[in-house]
């Protein structure tokens, strides 16, 4: 290798580290609920022009502050309503709600209506009497104050899309009043909040993994090499990848977001596997008494196109994450498989002009490890040729196992599956799940099919009540509201404000006597009714019992729609956030069958033109393919929903599985090339590739356990999957793969 070009390239790629230095401090970390939507949705776009009839479903902050003696105390309420009052003034904040300056209509004596609060502050003599009332009014009841009377909430409404900065200012700010106020309990529920913690959360997960497995790699390659100058070239060589990665991120404007702390795990883990292949190799050319020139261009002939391969097809099974309808999955799959061809890249160029500057004793420690590895592979080889019936049905009985635990796959997933381990913000959404309605919004959009109609006639308010009622039949949907809220009032302030008379009115002639008062209430309509009163709405929550379970609710629902309400007055659609994100099961499901049959064609192709032939592309497939398989009855038999963010295991698993694979057949084919007869080509590529596939895979396992320290479930989840799923890869290499080589390509099929 000339001088010049080792000079050149050190340097070059100097430059590209002091660029990514600078860029990384463009990155920018983001969470945003819309980023989960599936684009190209139907039911998105309905949702999207909902929206814009309406205000958004999750534009609200909420403050549940807790009192173990109870709220109905005059001190905590005068504190209580002045904090209401604060929020109101925080700059994010349309509005501040809560029990303190809540009104309800009455009817006075001598005609007409007025408000008055919900609760007198000023009057501690009526608090046992009211405290009775307002736990039992639905109005109140699961939405300003819990059930037994201990928590009151501030609901805020705050701006549309609420921006990053925005968000974490607020929640600054908040800090600052409930400190101000010095509240025993206080737990936070609402988009600013989770965007904020998220983001943090995704800082932490990024710092954490990227330490520790910086950590792991420098023990591994401690315990691999023994020698400093290996160690140091593996390090930097890794680290370069690395850091050119997440600089080329920041110069391309690309924001970080949940599944962001994969990156530095998988470039740590790519990039080891690629110096280990080629560091391997190299030493074991100088091990061999080669010059140093020498034996890094037969290292560069004979791995360096494995390598480019195997980087090839790793990038792809990252790649086919793009056919994705979910933004952050798509990203994530386009960002990966860049990630992958840039440490491959820097392996090529760098780190084996770094190598050349060493001499053998340097790289080499004196303990020779090399005779146990020997024999170890020559023991696997042994086993491979003794046991060929007993490793097929082995390999039989495998595929049955991992069939039955698939079919136990549940897409049943719940919001609580995806939120931090241990954190603030998992312990209030628990709370406020349990006290009051939850976070997932539920919305019913309804529209009128009579242009002679408006949503405030009698007919059609009637219709609506019914629906209503029936939503409140499932324990599941909390609070539903509609424009028949205002209509019940109106009917209890007129009856003496007696809880049994808050229902519609019996006759639509009284009805129609209510319709003029309820329009002295702009802001009790305008929220829920559109402009030209053709369209209006039933929003609530519904508990976090899993997309599954929310979808048979759903569907009931519909058929209650299509069998009891007049379809000829209205149309009725469920939508909201929480709907158009549990599409995302669907998607998921139809997005891991595309994208792997898509992969699965290009490896095979890949395989064909590397190979060119069809028994090899055969052999390379079917070891692949189990880890597959494992990783979903993993799934199934632990009980682990299939979501969005696990989803990408089955394309990371067949992305890197099948690059030892392609090590293991690529030297099997050149030892054939040379001329060797099959059995002593698979003798000689157990002993020389065996060893690096066993250290990448033992890399690879204790890499993506690094993942155990996340607090965020569905990285855990991966980890586990991936390091799992690997350990069968390798198995599968040097099991199955001489097994398949005998029977399929025996010496009659020659080369």
């Amino acid at each position: 290798m000339k001088n010049n070009f080792r000079i050149l390239s050190i340097a070059g790629f100097t430059v590209l580290a002091l660029l990514s230095t600078y860029f990384i401090f463009q990155l920018k970390f983001t969470f945003d609920f819309e980023q989960f939507f599936p684009t190209g949705d139907p039911d998105l776009e309905f949702f999207m022009d909902f929206r814009e009839k309406f205000e958004p479903d999750d534009n609200f902050m909420l403050v549940a502050v807790r009192r173990e003696q109870g709220i109905f105390q005059q001190d905590f309420l005068n504190d209580f309503h002045a904090f209401t009052i604060d929020c109101r003034n925080l700059e994010p904040v349309v509005r501040a709600t809560s029990i303190t300056n809540t009104k309800f209509p009455i009817k006075l004596p001598i005609g007409g209506y007025t408000a008055i609060p919900a609760i007198d502050r000023k009057k501690p003599d009526t608090y046992a009497r009211d405290s009775l009332r307002l736990v039992q009014d639905e109005r109140l009841n699961g939405r300003l104050i819990s059930k037994d009377g201990k928590t009151a909430v501030v609901f805020m409404k705050t701006i549309d899309k609420i921006e990053q900065e925005a968000a974490e200012e607020l929640m600054t700010d908040l800090d600052k009043l409930v400190m101000k106020y010095s509240f025993e309990e206080y737990h936070y529920l609402g988009r600013a909040n989770f965007q904020k913690e998220i983001v943090r959360m995704q800082k932490r997960e990024i710092i954490v993994s990227a330490s520790v497995s910086i950590m792991l790699v420098l023990l591994i390659m401690f315990l691999i090499f023994r020698r400093f100058w290996s160690i140091f070239i593996s390090l930097i060589s890794i680290g370069l990848g690395m850091l050119l990665f997440m600089g080329l991120l920041g110069a391309w404007g690309r924001d970080l977001n949940a599944m962001s702390a994969l990156y530095p795990v998988l470039m740590i883990i790519v990039g080891t596997s690629d110096v280990i292949h080629i560091m391997s190799k190299y030493m074991d050319e100088l091990a061999l008494g080669k010059s140093r020139d020498v034996a890094i261009r037969i290292t560069i002939k004979e791995i360096g196109l494995a390598t480019f391969f195997t980087s090839i097809t790793t990038a792809i099974g990252f790649a086919t994450l793009m056919t994705s309808r979910v933004p952050p999955i798509k990203g994530f799959g386009l960002n990966a498989a860049i990630g992958v061809m840039v440490a491959y890249i820097t392996v090529l160029f760098f780190t084996t002009v770094l190598l050349t500057y060493f001499d053998r004793d340097q790289l080499i420690s004196t303990k020779n490890t090399r005779f146990k590895w020997t024999k170890w592979m020559n023991d696997f080889y042994l086993f491979t040729k003794k046991h060929p019936r007993g490793i097929a049905w082995g390999g039989t009985a495998f595929i049955g196992l991992c069939l039955l635990g698939m079919s136990f796959i549940t897409t049943n997933y719940r919001l609580t599956s995806n939120m931090p381990m241990g954190e603030k913000i998992t312990e209030d959404f628990t709370f406020f799940e349990q006290e009051f309605s939850g976070f997932r919004p539920f919305e019913i959009a309804i529209s009128l099919k009579r242009d002679s109609l408006e949503v405030n006639d009698y007919v059609v308010v009637k219709e609506i009540d019914k629906l209503e009622n029936h939503l409140r039949s499932y324990p599941a949907i909390q609070s539903p509201t509609s424009i028949t809220t205002l209509y019940k009032s109106l009917n209890q302030a007129a009856k003496g404000n007696r809880r049994e008379h808050y229902k519609m009115p019996e006759t639509e002639a009284r009805f129609n006597s209510y319709r003029k008062t309820a329009e002295r209430f702009p802001n009790s309509i305008n929220i829920l009714v559109s402009k030209d009163k053709k369209h209006t709405r039933i929003a609530g929550s519904v508990l976090d019992i899993g997309a599954d379970n929310i979808g048979m609710i759903s569907d009931s629902i519909d058929m209650f729609i299509n069998s009891e309400i007049d379809t000829s007055l209205i149309a009725c659609v469920q939508t909201g956030t929480g709907v158009i994100i549990d599409k995302n099961s669907k998607y998921v499901r139809n997005s891991i069958i595309r994208g792997l049959g898509s992969a699965v064609l290009i490896v095979s192709l890949l395989m064909a033109l590397l190979f060119q032939n069809i028994r090899m592309i055969i052999i390379s497939l079917i070891p692949n393919i189990l880890p597959l398989l494992l990783a979903g009855a993993i799934l199934g038999y632990l009980g682990i929903e299939l979501e969005a963010g696990i989803s990408i295991v089955f394309a990371v698993i067949f992305g890197i599985a099948v690059d030892d694979t392609i090590h293991f057949l690529g030297k099997y084919r050149l030892a054939r090339a040379k001329g060797m007869d099959m059995e002593a080509a698979l003798h000689i590529t157990f002993t020389e590739t065996g060893k690096a596939i066993c250290l990448t895979t033992i890399i690879l396992f204790f890499g993506f356990m690094v993942m155990l320290f996340s607090i965020h479930p569905p990285s855990i989840t991966v980890g586990l999957l991936i390091a799992a799923t690997l350990v069968s890869a390798l198995f599968g290499d040097l099991l199955l793969i001489p097994v398949l080589i005998r029977y399929l390509n025996n010496e009659e099929d020659g080369n």
